[in-house]
């Protein structure tokens, strides 16, 4: 089966409105961004948990054949997600002294409810 962009942008769009829904609702925390651009890339949801501000990578499939949502995630990605929380803060004036990245993993499958797993704390 082939997916097009427009697929891929609405799973994707999917995932992150699942992962603001539990971030804030279940866990607490306030969503302060989504979808946060600047040249060195993107961040899906920016949020505070108490003093500490969070990027949180969402990371949406529909199945594990090409690889868990946590794969998704390598070193770089992870240097670059830090160095955006950083930029995001200095560009909205957030002062903070501490920032983790997290990563929601939503599993999409064609039937039945999404499986979530949020991951606190990468790297």
């Amino acid at each position: 089966m082939t997916t097009t962009a427009a697929s891929r942008q609405a799973l994707g769009a999917y995932g992150e409105d699942v992962a603001a829904r539990m971030l804030t609702l279940e866990r607490g925390m306030t969503l302060l961004d989504r979808n946060w651009r600047c040249a060195e890339g993107e961040l899906d949801l920016v949020l505070t948990d108490g003093p500490v501000l969070v990027a949180c990578e969402v990371k949406t499939r529909r199945g594990t054949w090409c690889g868990s949502p946590h794969q998704a995630i390598d070193d770089a990605r992870l240097e670059r997600l830090h160095r955006l929380v950083w930029r995001w803060a200095e560009h909205h004036d957030h002062r903070t002294e501490e920032v983790r990245v997290d990563l929601v993993a939503v599993l999409r499958p064609r039937r039945g409810p999404a499986e979530v797993e949020h991951v606190e704390g990468l790297g």
